[in-house]
């Protein structure tokens, strides 16, 4: 591709010198020109040359204009190609069959040279835009690859096993960036505390969001991770934003040494405790979710007491609302797989992962989905 500083590079092959020299005319002041009068010779030079647009001859006695166009577009990437002809006949099924074939336009002999120049400059002006634009759109992904990795290094490993318990949890994207997060802590010996959230939206602002959720729920420390001081942190740090930002999300704090489960559903989608007998339950907002306009509402918190071979299973909407051909997977569903799932939560989560997959058939996810498996442990026998 051509520099913007440079001159734009223009082929020109036609087996008739006086169009050649006509051409050269118009063309030669404006642009860096190659004028050849056979395909052959055209084509030995034309990758040194690097031509941004080809001007050529239909009716040539080695090979035709179209079959010339195939073999330097075979070999030069994205060259533009203006094809031309004196021949009066068919002029239309000749325009069509030019730009089907990727023609950039058609023009008959003898030509105009302010029709020339004309059809030169606008071929070259989009062919600038278009590289632009792709050259835009490289960095934008590039940009999102970035914000991606940045995201990803938030999330703490995806396994964590106690004497007690064992956690595990599993990130699974879609194609945009997105607003899922998890984290927890152990802190000390005594509890654990763990979050899941959902920014709405996607793209570089959500994943923005979701540090400030990061750094509301560690910096929670000095409160021991409490549950309701994590969403008043949350609740702060957002105050700034547009109240069409919004946040849900469930924290919890486990106390290791009485098994209590204290925790803040603040809009998001209901865990589901399954308790080591086979029964489950739905653990239901105390909240709403976080925005800067529901700052002043009420947030409460509830509790659980859990017991070993319990089973508490967190996710974000995305799964739920994984597309199939039987419509969206759904709670219900999802609380039938949770219930029927191994009794190991390392089995558990990629269970259900395997399951959503299964379920919607190759659809691709519309929703980056985020889970999280908590298991209490039975004592080891002796």
């Amino acid at each position: 591709m051509t520099t913007e500083a440079a001159k734009a590079r223009i082929l020109v092959v036609d087996d008739d010198p006086g169009i050649l020299l006509g051409i050269s005319r118009v063309l030669g002041r404006r642009y860096e020109l190659l004028c050849v009068e056979s395909p052959s010779v055209a084509l030995s030079q034309a990758t040194s040359f690097e031509p941004d647009l080809a001007v050529l001859d239909v009716r040539m006695r080695e090979m035709n204009g179209f079959e010339l166009m195939r073999e330097l577009q075979a070999r030069i990437t994205e060259l533009d190609v203006l094809l031309m002809t004196g021949s009066a006949e068919e002029p239309d099924a000749n325009l069509i069959r030019a730009v089907d074939e990727g023609a950039f336009y058609f023009i008959q002999k003898p030509f105009d040279r302010k029709v020339l120049l004309a059809l030169v400059t606008r071929c070259l002006e989009l062919r600038r835009l278009r590289f632009e634009k792709q050259a835009y759109t490289l960095r934008l992904e590039q940009e999102l690859n970035e914000a991606r990795r940045f995201q990803l290094s938030m999330f703490p490993p995806e396994e964590c096993t106690l004497d007690d318990l064992a956690l595990r949890a599993r990130y699974v994207s879609c194609d945009e960036l997105a607003g899922d997060f998890f984290d927890y802590v152990v802190d000390g010996k005594d509890a654990v505390a763990l979050v899941v959230a959902d920014v709405v939206g996607h793209g570089a602002s959500a994943a923005m969001m979701t540090g400030i959720v990061k750094s509301a729920f560690r910096s929670s420390d000095a409160d021991c991770f409490d549950p309701l001081a994590v969403v008043g942190r949350v609740m702060e740090s957002i105050r700034v934003f547009d109240e069409s930002r919004f946040v849900t999300l469930v924290c919890m704090r486990l106390d290791r040494r009485t098994r209590r489960l204290t925790y803040v559903n603040a809009g998001h989608p209901p865990p589901i405790l399954r308790r080591a007998d086979g029964r489950s339950k739905f653990l239901d907002s105390t909240g709403p979710l976080i925005s800067s306009a529901l700052v002043d509402l009420p947030m409460t918190s509830d509790y659980v007491d859990l017991q070993p071979g319990d089973f508490l299973f967190c996710y974000t909407d995305g799964l739920i609302e994984a597309h199939g051909a039987a419509g969206l997977f759904g709670r219900e569903r999802l609380q039938s797989v949770v219930c029927r799932a191994p009794s190991q939560a390392w089995q558990d989560v990629d269970e259900i992962l395997s399951a959503v997959a299964q379920f919607c058939d190759g659809r691709p996810y519309r929703d980056d989905i985020t889970v999280l498996g908590l298991e209490m442990l039975r004592p080891r026998s002796r």
